[in-house]
């Protein structure tokens, strides 16, 4: 079995817990549930299924009848406050514990790397200009972004796409980007992209005035929708993103970084139809 610090996802690793108990002996939800003190037969399994949450007093239960202690255990209780939290200051402080535990005790925890992609534009935007400006210093770079940055903050992003593996260093101050895609837990991501997309609309609000009409292109419209059109045109969306992409991928003349945003959300409640007498 993992280690536990390979696990983002609580509930995952009850069940990986199971199975590896099973291999080598009779065992059960039923029994599991009864090592942990737990009288109801299935409440570990309704625990996985995602019908219920473990609270604070009985993850530590749980954390001891799986044999895990001291740093474990603490990694195991931020493991299940990060999986049952919906608020993602919450989320975030708990992932953050969890690193620091991990790093402690010479682990990794796996969504490490995505948090702090997603945790700045500085990321995403560095990542494509270093290899726009070969032989630059960090403060060439800075003077070229148009948010503010410090030299200081380039050279701390580049070191971390460089470990990271999302840029290459082909010689002295000189990098390309690798295939490396940004990867995480679908809990993790959510909260650090939704991060990202404050971030990058403050950006786009602020580019309203910054810049004038042929430097930046902004649109919009007002729709009514039900659920099958505001599907469709998700996909519409999504598939304008991949031909974006497309684009830029055959692009061979690149001198500048840019920012796509697509917005589409709800402006009213839904109506719910009046059925008339």
């Amino acid at each position: 079995m993992k280690s536990i610090f390979e696990y983002n996802d609580y509930r995952l690793y009850l069940q990986d817990y199971l199975d590896e108990r099973k291999r080598y002996e009779k065992f059960s939800w039923r029994m599991f549930c009864r090592e942990a003190g737990f009288s109801s037969p299935n409440f570990l399994k309704l625990v996985r299924d995602g019908a219920w949450n473990l609270s604070k007093v009985k993850s530590g239960q749980v954390a001891r009848a799986m044999g895990l202690v001291e740093y474990e255990e603490e990694y195991f209780r931020q493991l299940v406050i990060f999986g049952n939290a919906v608020d993602d200051d919450v989320k975030n402080a708990a992932l953050a514990e969890m690193q620091r535990i991990a790093s402690e005790h010479k682990a990794r925890v796996i969504d490490k790397d995505a948090l702090q992609y997603y945790e700045s534009w500085k990321y995403p935007v560095i990542r494509e200009l270093a290899p726009l400006m070969p032989g630059a210093n960090p403060r060439e770079m800075a003077e070229e972004c148009k948010e503010y940055v410090s030299a200081e903050e380039i050279r701390d992003v580049i070191d971390f796409l460089v470990n990271a593996g999302f840029l290459k260093k082909e010689g002295d101050k000189i990098y390309s980007q690798t295939d490396q895609t940004v990867i995480g837990s679908k809990d993790a991501l959510s909260a650090a992209i939704r991060a990202m997309h404050k971030e990058m609309a403050g950006m786009a609000l602020r580019a309203v005035d910054r810049y004038s009409a042929k430097e930046r292109f902004f649109t919009g419209i007002t729709v009514g929708v039900d659920e099958v059109a505001y599907d469709k045109i998700v996909d519409i969306i999504k598939d304008s993103c991949k031909r974006i992409v497309a684009v830029v991928g055959a692009n061979k003349k690149t001198n500048q970084v840019c920012r796509v945003n697509f917005q589409f959300f709800p402006v009213t409640n839904k109506i719910k139809e009046k059925k008339h007498a």
